[in-house]
């Protein structure tokens, strides 16, 4: 599939690795729905980007907020053909500490809800509308990027709920794009390592370098621009289908 006929949803799209990925689809004559809670970034993205670009709030979690999205893509721009799934939370918490007792299972079920189930809906009821357009010239009707992590190999202490939900993704990849891939949709997932996204938007220069130096080569955290690149070459290369990509430097993360 090429990048100009390209109509697609991206959630969590208002920052970070979806924002860097709904300006490389457009930058190349594409179309995008940003998907995402951040109503004041997600709007003044649309605005910047322009008639090719719209944004919906949307809860990834619940089915009639993420429904009418998709509908609203639809109706837009006439068909839904590519869906970025960037929409995650993060938190650090160890299963069991002497301070501070057990893991609190609310912040564990919300995380995994988040990243796990919130990217299930979106692909459920995506797929169902793909599933009902006429495919291209090369008999596919679209495919379905996932954002999983190294976390979801190596997770480090106090990942255990960030791990369990990016494994989870990693795990779904390849089922959904065996159930998938009758209808012509091809199902993906890239587990990006140590990334400059705003989940490192509270640290300090001198600790993003020091964590940067972490990973073999290049020594410096990842852009969004090379996740949104890695993206578009998924989009393009109809034999990619259910698989996982690292794209992490050859990074393998430590304990802590």
């Amino acid at each position: 599939m090429r990048l100009e006929e390209v109509s697609a949803v991206v959630t969590g799209g208002a920052s970070g690795l979806g924002e860097a990925t709904v300006r490389n689809i457009v930058a190349h004559g594409g179309k995008a729905t940003i998907l995402d809670l951040q109503e004041e970034k997600g709007r003044e993205l649309a605005k910047e980007l322009g008639e090719n670009v719209q944004f919906v709030k949307t809860d990834v979690v619940d089915e009639s907020s993420v429904q009418n999205a998709l509908d609203k893509a639809v109706e837009a721009y006439g068909t839904l053909n590519t869906v970025v799934n960037c929409a995650g939370i993060g938190a650090a918490q160890k299963t069991y500490s002497e301070k501070k007792g057990a893991h609190d299972l609310n912040i564990f079920s919300k995380v995994v809800q988040v990243n796990l189930v919130g990217t299930f809906n979106v692909i459920r009821l995506a797929a169902e509308k793909m599933s009902k357009q006429e495919p291209n010239n090369n008999q596919e009707r679209g495919v379905i990027i996932n954002t999983a992590s190294v976390a979801a190999f190596e997770g480090q202490i106090g990942q255990v709920a960030y791990s369990a939900s990016k494994g989870g993704i990693v795990g779904m990849t390849l089922p959904i794009a065996r159930d998938l891939s009758n209808l012509g949709i091809r199902v993906m997932t890239i587990a990006p390592g140590l990334f400059e996204t705003p989940l490192f938007g509270s640290l300090s220069e001198d600790v993003k370098k020091a964590l940067g130096e972490m990973t073999p080569f290049p020594k410096r955290l990842g852009t969004p621009a090379e996740y949104a690149k890695l993206a578009q070459s998924i989009i393009e290369n109809s034999m990619l289908n259910g698989e996982v990509i690292r794209l992490d430097g050859a990074i393998r993360m430590q304990p802590k």
